[in-house]
């Protein structure tokens, strides 16, 4: 597993206390598998992975003994006559199939932790252990002659490998195990002849498994130390790393606990290509930029920045706060269209973000559904962030030549789908009303569940925006839209700047002006996220 870089943490600023970014991600299935319920320094997902491991080894087991035991005696008639002969034949493969399922059903069970399923996988290594000697050893017509090595030592070094252990329990689970080779070759003798030796045997069966537990120990010391040094080396100064949320092509996205306080948090890391020099160069200034930008917002919509810094291997990061719910495009792709009061109600907040951020003289220039994130808040349902400031772009005179000019070869300067007209060609410089172009594809994507224009292709998107005249939204929605509704987001969408409203205040004016029969309110909210809230938690 590759860890990920070790970081310092930029020294707190003052006048950053407090700044806004957040950077969202819908959460994965709830399972109590994060660290205040594991308590072992192992990563999350290094336990959770150990969990799939233990139930694949469980199913292996029973069907192992599915085989060799009930399915062989239907071979034939002088087979089921031999395996049904005696419960010392049928009872170990019965009991062992039914005990490894018992693993199986365990380890599936959501409200099991993690860590209480790596105890259960302890238990069933020595119960496994027992039942592959009392297949072999407990009848004396099957007892070998020869050295009594067995299956039960390659069991016990496949879980010190694939359970990572403290090694302390390790050992005794393995120690546990290596009695059950000795325990029932001494009581198949006994059953075979009650007065003959069985404390002889039974050591020498033993010793041969001191070997293997020293072996076990050994292995489940190297996996464990493995473990502890993942989670050292993703620990970022006040923060730990617990679980890759998701990667693109300039970095990753992590969730994250503060070591002190009691807030989860999500660390974006973002790497320079190769050795480009020069690119890496335009990386720091991009993302200093952007942090930067972020931090000076203070409107609630504005996603919150906590830290941001450069690691010792030259990657940036910053620590942004993590919310549970919906971008808009899954929203919209798992939901369906939204109905126009609810997207109103939506549209609202993001104008209150963009209008903060355009009064700064600052451009988003990357508005879009996968953008914009809808979560519970605190008390509050339905609330919007707005994420991603990484292509903001200062305007004015506040903003110098380099930092107007400022462009990368890695990075898109927008998505097509959402990308205003002189923005695509590059004609003229892009102002706020950009992005109250893309605003207008946001809306239009929330009532239709599509684009305004779909193209073949990324280019062909384009030449659409500039060039093709939009269908009103109300042609593709599947419910009626209120009058006005089409006019606002058509004039959002107009072809040159100076004919689309002049400001997102503008925007958010005439998004209350709209005669909307039913408004969507916040007990329509919190209805909407107490119905969708398992769904939600399941979001990808």
């Amino acid at each position: 597993m590759r860890r990920p870089p070790r970081l310092r943490m930029a020294p707190s600023d003052s006048q950053t206390d407090a700044r806004s970014a957040t950077l969202a991600k819908a959460p994965r299935p709830r399972r109590r598998d994060d660290a205040r319920t594991v308590r072992t320094p192992l990563p999350s997902d290094v336990v959770t992975d150990a969990t799939r491991r233990v139930r694949v080894v469980a199913l292996i087991y029973a069907a192992s003994f599915l085989a060799a035991g009930p399915l062989s005696a239907l071979a034939s008639p002088a087979a089921r006559e031999t395996f049904f002969s005696t419960p010392l034949r049928w009872a170990p493969s019965t009991i062992s199939i039914a005990v490894a399922l018992l693993v199986v059903v365990a380890s599936l069970r959501p409200r099991l932790a993690p860590r209480t399923v790596l105890a259960i996988g302890l238990v069933f290594e020595v119960v496994g252990s027992y039942g592959l000697a009392s297949s072999r050893y407990l009848d004396a017509s099957m007892q070998p002659s020869g050295p009594v090595v067995s299956w039960v030592a390659v069991w016990i070094l496949v879980f010190a490998t694939i359970v990572p252990s403290p090694p302390r329990q390790a050992v005794l689970a393995a120690l546990a195990s290596a009695t059950a080779v000795p325990a029932m070759l001494a009581i198949g003798l006994m059953r075979q002849d009650p007065s003959a030796p069985v404390v002889g045997p039974a050591l020498r069966a033993f010793v041969p498994y001191l070997i293997v537990v020293a072996l076990a120990y050994l292995t489940a010391r190297i996996v464990y130390r493995l473990g502890t040094e993942i989670a050292h080396a993703r620990a970022l100064g006040s923060y730990r790393l617990v679980e890759r949320l998701g990667q693109g092509g300039m970095g990753e996205v992590w969730r994250a606990e503060h070591a002190l306080l009691a807030r989860p948090a999500a660390i974006k890391l973002i790497r320079a290509a190769g050795d480009d020099r020069a690119g890496a160069t335009e990386l720091k200034a991009l993302f200093e930029r952007e942090a930067h930008a972020t931090a000076s917002l203070r409107s609630p919509h504005t996603i919150q920045l906590y830290d941001f810094g450069l690691t010792d291997e030259g990657t940036f990061y910053y620590a942004m706060e993590l919310l549970e719910g919906f971008d808009l495009h899954s929203l919209v792709e798992r939901f369906g269209p939204l109905p126009a009061e609810r997207t109103v109600y939506l549209l609202l907040q993001v104008c209150h973000s963009l209008g903060e951020a355009h009064a700064r003289g600052l451009i988003h220039r990357d508005v879009k559904p996968a953008n914009i994130y809808v979560c519970r808040y605190g008390r509050d349902a339905d609330f919007v962030k707005v994420l991603d400031f990484g292509l903001v772009k200062p305007t004015g005179d506040t903003a110098s030549t380099t930092e107007l000019d400022l462009t990368m070869a890695t990075v898109a300067r927008g998505t097509p789908a959402f990308m205003a007209p002189e923005q695509a060609m590059g004609d003229r410089p892009a102002d706020t009303r950009a992005d109250l172009y893309a605003l207008g594809c946001l809306a239009y994507w929330l009532v239709t569940g599509r684009h305004v224009f779909q193209g073949r292709g990324a280019l062909d998107t384009i030449v659409k925006h500039v060039q093709a005249v939009p269908d009103p939204p109300s042609r593709h929605s599947p419910r009626p839209l209120p009058p006005g509704f089409d006019d606002l987001v058509l004039a959002c969408l107009a072809k040159s700047p100076d004919d689309r409203p002049p400001t997102a205040d503008d925007v958010a004016v005439r998004l209350r002006a709209l005669p909307l029969a039913a408004a969507w309110t916040a007990a329509d909210a919190d209805a909407w996220w107490h119905t969708a809230a398992p769904t939600a938690r399941t979001a990808s």
